[in-house]
């Protein structure tokens, strides 16, 4: 039985049906009921949790083999992702894959050091651990991006001239269910990326291609990709730890790519054209 947690997420809910497609028993975990219920109401097994009550862990983590760890960023995830820890070591449970961020061992950006204490809690646990160190996820242009893409033909970031080796979300839950359901992965820390690195810039060549229309990058202040990011309704917390990401990116350090997909999985990542063209209908 396999926990995975975050199952409402962009990575969680891909992990679940990639596991579930394989046949492999999977019990998702979800923080609101409602989501519960439907799975349930589906004939899944779910359960609900919330990391930062410790006492909705121990039902979900009842005759589990491995656990599948992410935790949603925010000020108590180091915090929440430290009481699935102690609760899965509690009960027993042999195996923990962490989702973490990419070169999260650094601790350059703030989000990296909420990962981190996560990480060397699991070193120091005497679990068999694994962790997956995506770079930023494609499916970021179609949750962040797309409205401003349909309606004004453009897309705004705080000035990013480096290349990032994006990832598609699909990808890091294939890699997942590979690293969940075979040997040979205790210890390991896998970095993730696409099979390319892209400046923004190029994203939009690439979506002008794919839409058959002008998609243009907008450039902008840090100043003024904040405020932009609180008028699309992100907490504060968050645009604060992003404009952080892409200061300490600004000038290269996202732009390596790996065969860690391929090696993994047997294929090949996804292609950012590819990502667009599956995810067309989102920016249409």
């Amino acid at each position: 039985m396999i926990l995975v947690t975050g199952a409402g997420g962009a990575v969680g809910s891909a992990l679940a049906g990639t596991l579930r497609g394989a046949g492999r028993p999977v019990r998702a975990a979800y923080h609101g009921q409602r989501d519960v219920d439907e799975a349930v109401a589906a004939g899944l097994d779910a359960v609900r949790i919330d990391l930062g009550e410790p006492a909705t862990l121990p039902p979900a983590l009842r005759d589990v083999d491995a656990v599948f760890l992410v935790g949603a960023m925010g000020p108590g995830q180091t915090r929440h992702e430290l009481n699935l820890i102690e609760a899965a070591t509690a009960a027993g449970v042999p195996r923990v894959v962490k989702l973490s961020v990419w070169r999260a061992d650094e601790e350059l950006t703030p989000i990296a050091r909420l990962h981190r204490p996560a990480e060397v809690a699991l070193q120091e646990s005497g679990l068999r651990w694994t962790f997956l160190r995506p770079n930023f996820y494609m499916q970021n242009f179609s949750r962040q991006f797309a409205a401003s893409i349909r309606t004004a033909g453009r897309f705004a970031q705080p000035r990013a001239d480096a290349p990032i080796s994006f990832v598609d979300v699909r990808d890091i839950a294939r890699a997942a269910a590979h690293v969940l359901t075979t040997d040979g992965h205790d210890g390991r820390v896998h970095a993730l990326t696409g099979p390319e690195a892209l400046t923004y810039g190029a994203a939009a060549e690439v979506l002008s291609r794919v839409l058959d229309r002008p998609i243009r990058f907008v450039e902008l202040s840090d100043a003024d990709a904040r405020a932009a990011m609180l008028e699309r309704g992100l907490p504060a917390y968050h645009a604060d730890a992003l404009i952080e990401v892409s200061r300490a990116y600004r000038d290269g350090g996202a732009d390596t790519v790996t065969t860690t997909v391929r090696d993994l999985t047997g294929r090949e990542p996804a292609t950012f054209e590819q990502f667009v063209r599956d995810d067309r209908s989102a920016f249409a």
